[in-house]
């Protein structure tokens, strides 16, 4: 796979902070929030492009926040421990890891006063049980982009134009976590941790061939990656107008999973075991 350069990616600074991706293994986005000094790191899988970037910038790693306890996103805790040795690790209260960290859940707040930012601790479960996301009520807008919005940090729960696959939890508990996630305002920029969106897509349009914002979307999405450049941010209000495993109710994809007039979360299993087999 490939990234568009670094220093494309970066832009200008902006005044508080800067979010960008650091691209991992074949298609890891190890999330880099630095404010020009100090850097905070989500779900660091592999810790050489994270020192590679820290490097590069002059950044001094303070905090790093975990979603759930699968290698490609923790892999990189100790030797990052080892270089940096005064960082904050917050990470699932409801899972096991072997590294001293802070466990958090719902209703916990991360406050970071170096970036005068404090991030919301949202219980995802259904990808893994103990699954975390880290919601910020700060205004953001990317590099190059127009749009603007709050932060959301989700792991591998929801994903562009799609979400997770149920290795621990159940679909029940995922359909919830996702519920729970579309109700944050429309604006909110989703930062997941796969470029998946593509694949999702091209998945999504197989159920929903009508849906013109998805058709949009894959437009969009096709000639980012041709010019070798990342899928997100999205944002909530595109997920709920394309991504399928937000759109149960939808009639389209009801009658293409050949469920009709019955319940959102059968829609969304028929849904997801297509997916697992696309």
């Amino acid at each position: 796979m490939t990234f568009i350069a670094l220093e494309q990616i970066i832009g200008d600074m902006q005044p508080s902070f800067q979010i960008i991706p650091i691209p991992a293994f074949n298609d890891n986005y190890i999330w880099l929030i630095h404010n020009g000094s100090q850097a905070i790191i989500v779900d660091p899988g592999d810790a050489a492009p994270v020192l590679k970037t820290l490097k590069q910038l002059g950044l001094k790693l303070t905090t790093i926040l975990i979603t759930h306890h699968h290698n490609d996103h923790i892999d990189g805790v100790f030797t990052l421990l080892e270089t940096f040795t005064d960082v904050t690790v917050y990470a699932p209260k409801l899972e096991k890891f072997a590294f001293k960290h802070q466990p958090v859940s719902e209703a916990d707040v991360v406050k970071l006063a170096d970036f005068e930012i404090k991030l919301t601790v949202i219980d995802v479960p259904g990808h893994t049980l103990g699954h975390v996301a880290y919601y910020l009520e700060h205004t953001y807008q990317p590099p190059n982009e127009t749009s603007r919005g709050n932060i959301l940090f989700c792991g591998d729960t929801l994903f562009g134009g799609g979400c997770g696959r149920l290795f621990e939890g159940t679909a029940a508990q995922m359909l919830t976590s996702l519920t729970k996630l579309a109700t944050l305002p429309p604006s909110t920029l989703v930062y997941c941790t796969h470029e998946y969106t593509l694949h999702n897509i091209n998945f999504a349009l197989t159920l929903e061939p009508n849906n013109q914002a998805l058709i949009q979307r894959h437009a969009n999405t096709l000639a980012l990656r041709r010019s070798q450049q990342p899928s997100l941010p999205s944002s909530i209000a595109l997920e709920l107008a394309t991504n399928p495993f937000l759109r149960s109710d939808s009639q389209e994809i009801q009658s293409s999973v050949k469920l009709t007039n019955t319940s959102n979360l059968a829609v969304f299993s028929a849904t997801r075991e297509l997916r697992n087999h696309y």
